[in-house]
């Protein structure tokens, strides 16, 4: 693994593609370790005096790359749930950070349904606890229902307010148990990071850097050691060395719409779950791509299903105050199986800052009112809008994937599509956490309740891994089967994704990934 291509002058020694949570966190592990690190990405080179607290603003740190296609009978919305430019998605993230829990790792073998992983909770259970550490989790893990173990949280839990003391007396009529929501903004300062203003501008990058993006994490230390980062560069082909199994260069095109090549001993695809996939498919043999020998390149597509419920209460919610993640959390119905209802986990957070308008605003949590209706809705009830947001999982399945489309971008390249289709199993789940959090905001008080359609988010899957080579593409350490000097990162890599979001364990696999890779190597 990592073996020098002889007779050959190499550009660097590792080339990362994608400047994202994991392509970052990984440049800044194997600069820091003495190795030649290039990463090239295809979006702008972000600074945090672009993290501008406007809703407007904010959508510029969405995918702004080339059009993905949608498929099947519930597409995906794919531009909202990932990022271009340095920082990727996780730029713009919402930083709600709940681990995996052990039956996450295990669907088949313990229930007989959809994949698993081909590593445990346990082995991942100290790299949770490494990142936690460097990064700062704020929550309360005497509270947190089901906590799987590992380190108490280094910070205490963020304050609540307003919306929060209003919606927790209808998930206790409930049943439900609540607690402070673990997350990765700070609850006070930590490791040169100011505590968070609860202003609710998480979607907009947080300029301040209370909320933990890869710019304010990890950047600074790759460049420190070395590592050279070149935005609005787009990879469009892997080439494999003749005769070896193993990649050889990678050719790109440049900002200035120059195309190159880079010669490496070892390369890393750190883009999103899509952008990685498409790259191997259209590379290599037309039909085929490359480490496919699996024939699942693209396949296991997954992502989760969410639906955000709203109420209007009786008095002003204060909903400008907090955090665009929710203040609250339940784990109740983080399960997999019900005496009555349908399988697979959930949750329900609760408490989420709202704007007045654009992404998840309160303007558009009433699509059906136009005009002076609307108008009306702004002035009168407005100030006392709620929303409790469910996070379904959706099993992994096989026919959804990430193919190559008929059309294709400026550079020459097919446009990838996305294959998605939810079963009978997922919808009834997506149904039921829609009627729990409906009876919530009614206990709760509430005047008036309304949801929201289905909504997608976290795209995963597509190059998973698994310890039979028939049937995955990478290793547990995101290393390809068929090319050993290839390394994949990021949600992609999931089997499956439970029900909370993917970035702490992308983080806590990559940490993995890159101690393993460091300590085996070698030069020939």
């Amino acid at each position: 693994m990592g073996a020098s291509i002889e007779h050959r002058t190499l550009d660097c020694d590792i080339a990362i593609v994608g400047a994202g949570a994991s392509g970052i966190f990984l440049a800044a592990r194997y600069a820091a370790a003495g190795k030649r690190v290039l990463v090239l990405e295809a979006g702008p080179a972000w600074q945090r005096s672009d993290l501008v607290s406007s809703q407007i603003w904010a959508r510029r740190l969405k995918w702004g790359g080339t059009p993905v296609g949608r498929a099947g009978n519930h597409p995906v919305g794919h531009n909202m749930a990932t990022g271009w430019g340095l920082g990727g998605a996780a730029l713009h993230h919402y930083a709600g950070w709940p681990r995996l829990r052990p039956e996450d790792f295990e669907l088949h073998s313990r229930y007989g349904v959809g994949l698993d992983w081909p590593i445990g909770y346990e082995d991942l259970r100290p790299f949770y606890d490494s990142i936690q550490r460097e990064v700062g989790i704020a929550g309360d893990a005497a509270t947190e229902e089901g906590i799987p173990p590992g380190e108490p949280y280094p910070m205490p839990p963020l304050p609540g307010f307003k919306q929060g003391e209003l919606l927790a007396p209808g998930f206790i009529a409930a049943g439900l148990k609540v607690s402070a929501a673990p997350t990765a903004v700070n609850s006070q300062a930590y490791r040169g990071r100011p505590a968070c203003l609860y202003d609710g501008w998480c979607d907009a990058g947080c300029p301040t850097g209370a909320l933990a993006n890869p710019l304010v994490l990890h950047f600074a230390d790759a460049v420190k050691h070395g590592a050279v980062f070149r935005t609005g560069c787009t990879v469009t082909r892997l080439l494999t060395a003749s005769g070896r199994s193993e990649i050889e260069q990678l050719e790109y095109v440049d900002a200035d719409g120059a195309r190159q090549r880079c010669r490496a001993s070892y390369f890393v695809l750190a883009g999103s779950a899509v952008q990685n996939a498409r790259l191997l498919l259209q590379s290599g043999v037309p039909g085929q791509g490359l480490a496919n020998s699996s024939a699942l390149v693209g396949h296991y597509f997954n992502c989760h299903s969410l639906v955000t419920t709203y109420g209007v209460m009786p008095q002003s919610t204060d909903n400008y105050l907090g955090l665009s993640a929710g203040q609250h959390i339940s784990f109740s119905e983080y399960r997999k199986t019900r005496d009555h209802g349908p399988f697979g986990s959930y949750f329900l957070g609760f408490g989420a800052a709202l704007k007045p308008n654009d992404l998840l605003g309160i303007a558009n949590t009433r699509p059906d009112l136009m005009g002076a209706a609307l108008h009306r809705f702004m002035r009168d009830e407005g100030k006392r809008v709620t929303s409790i947001n469910a996070e379904c999982e959706n099993l992994p399945q096989r026919d959804n994937r990430i193919a190559l489309g008929p059309q294709r971008d400026r550079f020459g390249q097919p446009l990838p599509v996305l294959h998605h289709s939810l079963d009978d199993a997922a919808l009834a789940l997506w149904q039921h956490a829609r009627a729990t959090a409906e009876r919530v905001m009614t206990r709760a008080g509430a005047q008036s309740v309304w949801s929201s359609g289905l909504i997608t988010a976290h795209p995963m899957g597509g190059t998973i891994m698994g310890s039979d080579p028939a049937h995955s593409v990478t290793d547990s350490y995101g290393i390809c089967h068929d090319l050993r000097n290839l390394q994949i990162t990021g949600a992609g890599l999931f089997p499956s994704g439970g029900a909370v979001g993917p970035t702490f364990t992308i983080y806590a696999l990559a940490q993995r990934a890159a101690e393993y890779t460091l300590a085996n190597w070698r030069q020939t």
